[in-house]
């Protein structure tokens, strides 16, 4: 369970608890901040070891820097699975092996962020209104 905590990037808030693991969790979660909820919903599953992740919004509460080693830290225990990450945040998706770009439901995109930079202007828009063109490219 730690492992998992550790992973999820929860490891330390946990640990700071009161009863630590035996902590309650009231319902819905409502005892703790969004980004905490985010990273405890990430541990259980990551705790379960599946063969597909499906993380839908799953990173927006968080920071950036947490994102990152979040991510990160995923990479080697999710290296057998399929991952799906619905994101709105680019840096959330830019390493991802296939981005599909949805606008108003239809797909107006399908490729990696440097094909989809280069030939999708929906997906140009919103890397442009995102990140520095440093990090763009």
């Amino acid at each position: 369970m730690w492992d998992a905590l550790e992973i999820a990037q929860a490891r330390n808030f946990v640990e700071e608890l009161p009863d630590g693991l035996q902590s309650a969790v009231a319902r819905g979660g409502t005892n703790f901040s969004g980004g905490q909820r985010q990273r405890l919903a990430i541990a259980r599953a990551v705790i379960r070891r599946p063969e597909i992740y499906l993380f839908d919004d799953s990173f927006s509460a968080l920071d950036l820097t947490t994102d990152a080693r979040l991510r990160a830290a995923l990479k080697p225990v999710t290296r057998e699975a399929t991952v799906v990450i619905v994101a709105q945040r680019v840096s959330t998706i830019r390493d991802a092996d296939v981005i599909v770009v949805l606008d108003d439901g239809g797909v107006v995109g399908r490729g990696t962020h440097e094909e989809l930079v280069d030939t999708c202007e929906t997906y140009r828009e919103i890397v442009e209104s995102q990140l520095t063109a440093e990090e763009a490219a």
